[in-house]
């Protein structure tokens, strides 16, 4: 089985939200790039999850919120848009944290969930690890995720370790 098959089958994706996402985007030009889970298997050692975390070009933030109203469940939170549709499982959620915006401009082109996506650089991708980590609004166990995250980041790359800070590397330990 491949992976996008796999992956479909563990969401229960039977309405094709990711295809449909990926084809809005495609069709408006979007700049976007995966970050989150999916974007760590990007790097290291797949783990399952049905989560597919991605920033949108802060530009053109409000175009597609627009654009997913019109095809797709969205809630709005503090930082992010959450988009769904009645048949999959699979949880996209946009980041609007301003401190993401130039993530896709650094993006690298890499296999995620077997489909060929821009995910966020390494760099950026521990940055908004260790901001996830630092964040106490989040339950604590979202933040035990982001430094295991954390951790598989680490292993196959050993010299992103001087780019943590103490107070999350002390949490590795």
């Amino acid at each position: 089985m491949d992976a996008l098959k796999f992956w479909k089958t563990v969401v229960r994706d039977k309405v094709d939200l990711l295809e449909k996402l990926l084809g809005l985007f495609a069709h408006n030009e979007v700049r976007f790039c995966v970050i989150g889970g999916q974007a760590v298997n990007a790097y290291a050692d797949p783990v399952v999850s049905l989560d597919l975390d991605i920033v949108v070009a802060t530009s053109q933030l409000p175009k597609v919120e627009n654009l997913l109203r019109k095809e797709f469940l969205v809630e709005e939170f503090e930082h992010s848009l959450n988009v769904s549709m009645y048949g999959s499982d699979l949880r996209v959620q946009i980041q609007t944290d301003p401190r993401y915006e130039e993530f896709p401009l650094r993006a690298e082109m890499h296999e995620v969930l077997g489909v060929l996506l821009p995910v966020a650089s390494v760099t950026d991708l521990l940055k908004g690890k260790v901001w996830a980590v630092l964040d106490e609004t989040r339950r604590p166990s979202k933040r035990q995720k982001d430094l295991a995250d954390i951790s598989r980041l680490i292993e196959v790359q050993p010299h992103l370790r001087n780019k943590i800070p103490d107070e999350v590397l002390s949490k590795l330990l």
